[in-house]
């Protein structure tokens, strides 16, 4: 393939608690920024990003950054239809945001119109001194749902770039996820509602 040719677009969601700090893993990854005073995201925020993958293929990716507050949550059913990937962040030093991954997963079960959906758990904040969750309680929630797992600070980078290369691999790994869409993978403004069971991704990498 040409290096200038991209294999596929693909569709991935961050959600989580408000806090958790999806939106500067988001920007991190994008644009390797970090603001320490980033502002909640109010609704959905939405960026592209080229990437290469380790077999040489270019992936772009259609990232949405959804907004974690109550208020919101009417907004975002839609942004679930067509994802082939979804990263789901809490914050280790906040117990609270763990402990509500459950709700977060069932709305994803709820919406979320691929049933081979790619699960990504990322434990972030990992630079703070402080921690409440720790690492074998993120693996162990990853790996009872079937998602990757990385501990990753937006802050330093640690573990960022990390996540989203093993949730491209993981999709691009698994059949029928993106091939059906065809080379234009997902509409870059699909945001059309849907819904059906949501599963998939593998048993806890320990990267």
């Amino acid at each position: 393939m040409d290096s200038g040719d991209t294999l596929t677009t693909l569709k991935i969601l961050i959600i989580g608690e408000s806090g958790v700090g999806k939106s500067s893993l988001l920007l991190r990854f994008v644009d390797d920024t970090f603001d320490v005073e980033q502002p909640a995201t109010i609704g959905v925020d939405f960026k592209v990003k080229s990437l290469m993958t380790v077999d040489g293929n270019r992936t772009k990716l259609a990232i949405w950054d959804t907004a974690g507050q109550e208020r919101f949550r009417t907004l975002t059913p839609g942004y679930y239809r067509n994802a082939q990937g979804v990263i789901l962040v809490y914050d280790v030093t906040k117990k609270d945001t763990f402990s509500r991954l459950e709700n977060w997963l069932s709305e994803l079960t709820t919406f979320a119109n691929r049933g081979n959906l790619v699960k990504m758990l990322v434990g972030n904040k990992i630079d703070s001194a402080k921690r409440e969750v720790s690492r074998d309680e993120g693996l162990k929630f990853a790996r009872k749902h079937h998602m990757l797992f990385i501990e990753a600070s937006a802050k330093t980078n640690e573990g960022v770039k990390t996540a989203f290369e093993e949730l491209v691999e993981k999709i691009l790994q698994t059949p029928g996820l993106w091939e059906a869409a065809g080379n234009s993978g997902v509409a870059l403004n699909d945001t059309r509602s849907g819904g059906s069971d949501a599963s998939g991704g593998s048993s806890g990498c320990s990267c």
